[in-house]
Formats: structure tokens, C-alpha cells, sequence
């Protein structure tokens, strides 16, 4: 499933694989996110108590902070031990210290797997080496937000203009691409769906008809279709589709 799962969401991104650069090479000069507009990265992705978020190349770490004021779990990891100090110290401040922390450490050597939100704010062709693994190593549903760039061909999900200042989020979808044998109550068919992202097509095939999926949509983990005069709405949790009234197995 994991090998499924970087093959069909990584594949666009595959000619950025050659070798991470440490983000010593890539440095990224300090420029603080105004307050404002952290506040609305956050709310844009939803950010609330039940979160985890990290923010990669947190400067002082008012991200991180602001999200743990919300009632969020925060990390925050730089390479400039002055701006973890400096990010410590506002923790200690706001009286959020036991829900964020912070750590000296290359954002291409964090673990993020445990991440529901990752907060960005670095240059183009880092967002663009991090892509592949925020596609494969974040859980289908979690929230990418990042203020000034974009991830190159992945479309983002929501984009907005604050003060000139533009902010993106992503929300990391789960492997729909593939052949599916699909079973409800009118028989078995076989759904073919082709995967870019988020954005989905396809087939559903039986009864002797081959029909086209119509207004087909997938955010996270769930997978929504129109095939003759039914709609279709599921969760995709591994090899299988739950639906109402139908379910799918993943063929190949």
C-alpha cells in the first residue's frame, strides 16, 4: 500500500527526488509573518485543540505559539539557535509552554508523520523539494498552509490575499487512483479512477456499460462521483471504499 501510495502521488514530483538539500544550503532569510495574518493561516486551515501542527522554519515561533493559544499541540523546528530562544521565550510568555516546543533541527530531517497541519513560509524550490514528502508521509487529511508560495503544480485547495500578502492551503489526499471492484446494491462493477492530487476521473464499468464519472471530487480521504443518476460519496481508508449503501476493494 505505502509503495502504491508514493507511486501514485509522488509521481509528478519524482525529478525533484534527486538528493534534499540541508536547509543550511537552502537558507532562508528571516522574515517574520505579520500577527494578522498568522491568525488567518490558522483559521484558514482550521487549526483548533485536537491539532498537531509544526511549523518548519519557525523563526520566532509565532506560529507555533498562536496555534498552541488555540489549544493546538505545536512543534517548531529552525536552524538559528537565536530564533529558538527567541521562539522558547514567546512560548514562555504566553503561557503555552507545556503544548509547544521547539527544536534546533533541518526541516528535511523532521518527522511530520504525525502532523495534521504543517505551517511553511519559505522559498519556492524548498516547497517544491519538501512536496513529495508531504504527499507521502502526512495521513490523507492534513492541512498544509503556507504564506507567500505556492507547490508548483499541486493546485491548492483555498488561496486568499491579505494586505497584499498572499496565503495557500493543501490538503494531503489519499490514493484513490487505480482499479476498484465496486459492490451496492444494483451489482458489482469495476471503478477505474486516474489520480493527479486531488483531482480525480474515471470509469465505473458493468451491466454492460462503461459510464463516465461526472463532478468527481476528492478532499482527504473523501471520494465523491456521479455515475448515470446515482451519487456516490465514500471514505477511502487503505484498499476499500465505505459508502452508503456501497463499498469498493481495490483491485490494483
Amino acid at each position: 500500500m505505502e509503495l502504491n501510495r508514493r507511486r501514485l502521488l509522488a509521481a509528478a514530483a519524482l525529478p525533484l527526488l534527486g538528493g534534499f538539500a540541508a536547509q543550511r544550503e537552502l537558507e532562508v532569510p528571516f522574515v517574520p509573518t505579520p500577527h494578522a495574518l498568522v491568525q488567518r493561516m490558522l483559521d484558514l486551515a482550521e487549526v483548533g485543540a485536537s491539532d498537531y501542527l509544526i511549523d518548519l522554519g519557525c523563526g520566532d515561533g509565532r506560529i507555533a505559539v498562536a496555534a498552541a493559544r488555540r489549544g493546538a499541540r505545536a512543534l517548531g523546528v529552525d536552524l538559528d539557535p537565536l530564533r529558538i530562544q527567541e521562539a522558547a521565550a514567546a512560548a514562555r510568555i504566553a503561557g503555552v509552554e507545556s503544548r509547544v516546543r521547539f527544536r534546533r533541527q533541518d526541516l528535511f530531517r523532521t518527522p511530520i508523520f504525525d502532523a495534521s497541519v504543517v505551517a511553511v513560509y519559505l522559498l519556492p524550490e524548498i516547497n517544491l523539494r519538501l512536496r513529495p514528502r508531504l504527499l507521502t508521509e502526512l495521513r490523507p487529511g492534513a492541512r498544509i498552509v503556507s504564506h507567500a508560495f505556492d507547490m508548483g503544480d499541486w493546485r491548492a485547495e483555498a488561496e486568499e490575499t491579505l494586505d497584499g500578502r498572499r496565503i495557500f492551503l493543501w490538503i494531503v489526499p489519499a490514493v484513490a487512483g487505480g482499479r476498484w471492484a465496486l459492490t451496492g446494491a444494483d451489482g458489482t462493477w469495476v471503478l477505474e479512477i486516474e489520480q493527479r492530487y486531488q483531482e480525480v476521473s474515471g470509469t465505473l464499468t458493468g451491466d454492460g456499460r462503461v459510464l463516465e464519472l461526472r463532478d468527481a471530487a476528492l478532499r482527504g480521504a473523501e471520494l465523491r462521483f456521479t455515475a448515470a443518476d446515482r451519487n456516490y460519496r465514500g471514505t477511502i481508508d487503505g484498499a476499500e471504499i465505505v459508502g452508503d449503501g456501497w463499498r469498493a476493494r481495490r483491485l490494483a
